[in-house]
């Protein structure tokens, strides 16, 4: 039992010793690629001290499984003290490294931080276009006594999409729904279609006619001089007390609405916003009793395409017809997979459906 200890020990050391050596030779080569390179001083340091860390881990490995073995195999009562010597080898060491270890441990703490900071960065880049994406087509929609409502938003070509949308109370008895699509992709037409969405709120607010609403948002839109960049919308308000629907639309594709057992198309009332800064619009009204539907989308719906065809405003009133009376969240949804299953698979450009049904 004596012999059989230290001969399991020197195994162990010896395993041990081939693990940091192996160590060893891949912070070598590490380091002297440093050396070539253009690197940050401290970056190098850490990488020699790594290679020398694990060089002193291989080298007393070595020895410990020596001593060790030999013990097992000559039972020498002296090299006892030996074997003591080698277990304090680490210990002389650090000692004698002290400061050297103080300065990497200091530097690798620092990197550390900047490592940490570099990751929160990147995390709060991969948000942003999420969390600007929620400000112009929420998730979450107010609850509005007596209408029921779904949404859906893919944006096609990454999160920074140009498609919003927007449902709030005007006033007691009325309910705004919008829905526009400013053309292009990336972080310039997502900015626009948040400056159209606030204005056009305040607007909203401002005149009761959703017409004169959309001339003055075209006449303020305008004077950014945005080059290329065009805005389709469609707005819609509800009166509840009035029981009608009063809407304007610049440009954008019909709206459907669901009444009297019939699907209605709501044409633009108007030419697409920052076209031209003197443009004229105007609304038009129609009646909205209960359980009617309306059904609002961004063009990316209409165009999606098998070969040459389109799925079309005349798929999207297809489905309407199909079953009116399913929930606007359902509703939503059916639409989005048929347009996606004409297409035979994702839809590549972005897509925004809001759906209102009076209840």
């Amino acid at each position: 039992m004596e012999r059989i200890l230290p001969a399991l020990a020197a195994v162990i050391c010896a395993a041990a010793a081939v693990i940091w050596l192996r160590s060893t030779i891949s912070r070598r080569e590490v380091a002297k690629r440093l050396s070539t390179e253009q690197v940050d001083p401290d970056l190098w340091r850490l990488a020699q001290g790594e290679y020398r860390r694990d060089s002193q881990s291989s080298f007393f490995a070595i020895v410990a499984a020596v001593v060790l073995a030999l013990i097992a195999i000559l039972d020498v009562p002296r090299l006892l003290g030996l074997s003591s010597l080698v277990l304090a080898g680490p210990s002389i060491y650090t000692l004698v490294r002290r400061k050297e270890l103080s300065d990497l441990a200091r530097i690798a703490g620092a990197r550390s931080e900047v490592e940490k900071r570099a990751r929160e960065v990147l995390t709060q880049e991969e948000l942003a276009p999420l969390q600007w994406a929620a400000r112009l087509a929420p998730p979450v929609l107010p609850d509005l006594p007596g209408f029921e409502i779904g949404r859906a938003y893919h944006p096609g070509s990454g999160a920074m999409a140009g498609d919003f949308y927007d449902v709030f109370k005007v006033d007691e008895h009325r309910v705004a729904a919008v829905i526009g699509d400013v053309t292009g992709h990336g972080i310039e037409p997502s900015i626009t279609a948040l400056q159209a969405k606030y204005l056009l709120r305040a607007f909203l607010l401002q005149f009761r006619d959703p017409g004169q609403a959309l001339e003055e948002l075209n006449s303020q839109m305008s004077e950014l001089e945005r080059g290329e960049e065009f805005i389709s919308l469609c707005v819609l308000v509800f009166d509840t007390d009035a029981e009608t629907l009063r809407y304007a639309s610049a440009g954008h594709p019909a709206a459907f609405v669901w009444h009297a057992r019939e699907v209605r198309p709501l044409g633009a009332t108007g030419p697409l916003l920052m076209l031209d800064p003197r443009g004229s619009y105007h609304s038009r009204e129609l009646a909205w009793d209960p359980d009617d539907v309306a059904v609002l989308y961004t063009d990316g719906l209409a165009e999606a395409r098998r070969g040459g065809a389109l799925f079309g405003e005349d798929g999207v009133a297809a489905m309407i017809r199909r079953d009116p009376t399913a929930t606007p969240d359902v509703l939503t949804k059916s639409l989005v997979e048929a347009a996606r299953d004409f297409a035979g698979g994702p839809i590549d450009d972005d897509v925004a459906v809001l759906v209102l049904r009076r209840s």
